[in-house]
């Protein structure tokens, strides 16, 4: 079943005979590696057991390690619609198991594509990537059936996601995602292995919903989210001079905390009795 994807030209080959170029208005860096996708594909859990979503798969790369790596089925969402050459052939080759979507991920809703559960791994573009991540754990919260997350971001944002409290990398993105999920970076990825090399190094993260998580934040996301704003917004301000009307003893502080000092727990049980 993957012997028609793994006998397609090269994925560089493919570009330059549809004339196809990386456009840095969808944050495009594209990733030729075989070894480095094949890895990424293989670290998806169940990969033949349900189905994955793919944001902006560009040329291929990644969509053919997921195809080769024996996905069940895969669902490509992408904006660049220069890319329709390339994606078709690869549709082609994949025996009914590869459909492709053009529109904005950031819009489209995943739901429609009718899944009992699915996973999703991207190569995201760097200009939207903390958004769609944000997106989809306000979609885990509310029920949609996502059970694994395998992502690509700047190293940057994946050291922001993993950190733990009192790191310098700590903030609003961990909370959140912690709250929700279990997440770890898997591994790191040069930037030489993208074209065009971007000017940072990149590492794949993998973040699993928590459902004893998602049960003990129940329906607090939206507070908790105007809470670490409110107080990561002056990060380097004591936690009293930014909400002074606060009995931090309530909560065993003594309020001269900064928001970096306080763990995702405590973050929830403020917010689940501190209403903004």
């Amino acid at each position: 079943m993957t012997d028609n994807i793994a006998n397609l030209p090269p994925v560089s080959t493919m570009m330059r005979d549809c004339g196809m170029m990386a456009k840095k208005q969808f944050g495009q860096n594209f990733l030729f590696d075989l070894n480095l996708t094949g890895r990424i594909a293989r670290a998806v859990p169940n990969i033949d057991k349900i189905p994955v979503v793919e944001v902006g798969p560009g040329p291929a790369g990644l969509t053919r390690a997921l195809l080769l790596a024996g996905a069940k089925r895969v669902v490509a969402v992408e904006m660049d619609k220069t890319t329709e050459p390339i994606l078709s052939r690869v549709a082609d080759a994949a025996d009914g198991r590869l459909t492709v979507v053009y529109g904005d991920a950031l819009k489209t809703d995943f739901s429609k594509f009718g899944f009992e559960e699915y996973a999703i791994c991207s190569n995201l573009p760097y200009n939207v990537g903390t958004e769609l991540l944000i997106q989809w754990i306000h979609k885990i919260v509310n029920g949609e059936p996502i059970k694994s997350m395998t992502l690509m971001f700047q190293r940057e944002v994946a050291d922001r996601i993993v950190a733990h409290a009192n790191d310098d990398a700590y903030g609003r993105l961990a909370v959140l995602v912690q709250l929700v999920s279990d997440a770890k970076i898997l591994f790191n990825v040069p930037r030489t292995a993208f074209t065009p090399a971007p000017k940072v190094t990149s590492a794949v993260v993998q973040i699993i919903p928590n459902k004893d998580k998602i049960k003990l934040l129940g329906k607090n996301l939206k507070n908790l989210e105007s809470l670490t704003a409110k107080l990561f917004g002056t990060r380097r301000k004591m936690i009293r001079g930014i909400m002074p009307n606060v009995d931090w003893s309530a909560f065993n502080l003594t309020g001269t905390e900064r928001a970096e000092n306080l763990t995702p727990e405590k973050f929830l049980e403020i917010s689940k009795k501190v209403l903004l």
